[in-house]
């Protein structure tokens, strides 16, 4: 007994002492956190040192570091936020995950497989690693950036495909006489899955809160530490028990806690314990990768990485290029997500046990994708060495993003396109100390050829509007074209300094709701006065003196401010007279 206890806290001192030498040593080595624990976990490994032989074992208890990180992404994401992002989650995501599983399965056919085996091969490749990317951009500070948000959208999607996989896997196995009622338990997987939800939604709106606040007022912490244990861990047990993901489940729970008064305590409590646990999957995912079968078959895994990463690569580049992302986010996103994830083992696992791949193909899949997970902390560090060169090379160009300047103008202007050109007119007239930012390095340049000292910088970044002085101006006007990118300004600027008025404009009716929610002072559509100039234009050739024209327009500006109000209305802004009457 006493020497099976020594072997198990062998073992944990192993994990703890492979962790605390590789990363400081990575990490000055500037490869990053997760290359470093891969590589211990290799080092450790059946294949290193033999000191641990099972670690698909540390990999599913380590799941639950992932989980952890959904949950506190969730905290992050109120609601109606989630709800703004509804079209890149199902739209950006599901455009993503088709185009690539089409052009996966067509490189997995192109190897020589049937288009069966090819299928889930590109079916588990195409669902992203949550636990590399979160990593990643939980490091970098991103995963509240416009770009952070997009790439935790398409994840969110990808997690949501799990079921739908499996049944697919199920519906592509070789018959079995035993089995005949197949569409009948797919169908009940479904209803189960529906079931685990809903129970979930329910639970987090009626019980959590009241929970909390019984368990606040006994003053112990660590009972509150537990509760918010068993919170994350109930939600992960319940959508694993209704054929979902655990990572989903957390997510959802932190979703519906967003808006509690606890939400800080919360993320508090869970953080030591995701760390931990998320260090402790890559250590797993070290030790799986099976150097016998890469050995065995090395020409196959390795042109299969190559490929299939490169497929994906391209596919991503596009479908962000097409969602009108520029060239610098859309790369970055295809180096952060070329790889398979963690739910690949699952679905591979399902797929050999049904017979549709043999256990050969199972091995030289799983080699791929962990090899490919291996990687991608090299491609991305090489990614930012060479994007920090090209953005070394930008000459004449002052880096607001470099750090070493903090702007102090009263009024600043965030896009300065012609917009943001013709909005500064009156401002400099009047005297006012103008700062201007714009992320696009042409038109700083093209900028200062008038006079105008433009700074470059992306304005949907907190460290950026910090440093071009947006929570201590009187003013910001937000002047960009990007209405996801416009409303998170408005948001960071309200949540940090709400006495700064912010002046902005809006693309379309749509996100001038969504602006006047996120606290804007100001809001104009960007066609409406251009519109009802040409409609007052109109009238008077028809015949209308000046002030029957100005009547006539009064009453058009009324009863669009009427119907602006009722579609607001139903929530908490819907009494904001003042703000309806400056939102044109």
């Amino acid at each position: 007994m006493a020497a099976e206890g020594a072997s198990q806290l062998s073992s944990v001192v192993a994990l703890l002492g492979a962790a605390v030498v590789a990363i400081p040593l990575f990490k000055r080595l500037g490869l990053g956190s997760v290359l470093g624990y891969l590589a211990a976990g290799l080092a450790i490994g059946p294949f290193g040192l033999g000191l641990f032989h099972d670690p698909q074992a540390i990999i599913h208890v380590a799941e639950f570091g992932v989980v952890m990180f959904l949950f506190v992404i969730g905290l992050e994401m109120k609601p109606s936020h989630l709800w703004s992002l509804r079209h890149q989650i199902f739209g950006l995501g599901s455009m993503q995950v088709i185009l690539a599983a089409f052009i996966l399965t067509l490189v997995g056919m192109a190897f020589g497989f049937a288009w069966q085996i090819a299928f889930v091969g590109a079916a588990g490749f195409v669902l992203t690693s949550t636990a590399i990317v979160m990593q990643v951009l939980g490091e970098r500070n991103e995963l509240n950036s416009p770009s952070g948000q997009r790439m935790v959208s398409i994840l969110l999607f990808e997690d949501l495909l799990i079921v739908p996989l499996l049944a697919i896997v199920a519906f592509l196995a070789p018959a079995d006489p035993s089995h005949v009622a197949g569409d009948t338990s797919v169908l009940k997987q479904l209803g189960l899955a529906l079931l685990s939800l809903a129970a979930l939604v329910i639970a987090g709106l009626y019980l959590l809160n009241p929970l909390f606040r019984i368990l606040a007022k006994t003053k112990a912490r660590e009972v509150m530490t537990a509760a918010a244990l068993l919170v994350v861990l109930g939600a992960a047990l319940l959508m694993e028990m209704g054929g979902l993901s655990m990572a989903m489940g957390a997510f959802v729970a932190g979703v519906l806690l967003s808006e509690s008064s606890f939400r800080h305590q919360l993320e508090a409590d869970i953080e030591p314990f995701r760390g931990l646990l998320l260090g402790l999957f890559f250590l797993g995912v070290g030790m799986a990768l099976d150097l016998n079968v890469v050995a065995a078959n090395y020409k196959l895994i390795l042109s299969g990485v190559i490929a299939l990463m490169t497929a994906k690569a391209v596919v991503i580049y596009v479908v962000a290029r097409i969602a009108k992302s520029n060239h610098a986010d859309a790369l970055n996103r295809a180096v952060m997500m070329a790889q398979g994830g963690e739910f690949a083992f699952v679905l591979f696992s399902a797929a050999a046990s049904q017979g549709v791949i043999t256990a050969t193909i199972n091995a030289n899949m799983t080699a791929v994708v962990v090899l490919s997970m291996a990687i991608t902390p090299v491609m991305i560090m090489l990614h930012q060495r060479f994007a920090k060169a090209a953005q070394a090379s930008m000459d004449g160009v002052d880096n607001l993003e470099a750090g070493d300047k903090k702007l102090k103008g009263n009024v600043l202007i965030i896009g300065f396109g012609r917009v943001g050109q013709i909005a500064s007119q009156a401002p400099i007239a009047y005297g006012a100390d103008i700062s201007i930012i714009d992320n696009n390095p042409d038109v700083v340049r093209g900028a200062a050829k008038y006079g105008f000292k433009v700074y470059y910088g992306d304005g949907s970044r907190e460290d950026v509007l910090h440093a071009a002085g947006a929570y201590q101006a009187k003013c910001v006007l937000v002047c960009i074209n990007d209405s996801e990118a416009t409303t998170r300004i408005v948001e960071n600027v309200k949540h940090h300094c709400p006495t700064v008025k912010v002046i902005v404009r809006a693309n379309d009716r749509e996100h001038a709701l969504h602006l006047v929610q996120a606290d804007a002072d100001f809001v104009i559509r960007e066609t409406f006065e251009a519109a009802m100039l040409m409609g007052n234009e109109t009238i008077k050739q028809l015949g209308a003196d000046e002030l029957q024209a100005e009547d006539i327009c009064d009453q058009v500006r009324k009863a669009d401010h009427e119907r602006f109000a009722l579609e607001l209305s139903g929530n908490e802004f819907a009494g904001r007279d003042l703000l309806l009457k400056n939102t044109q």
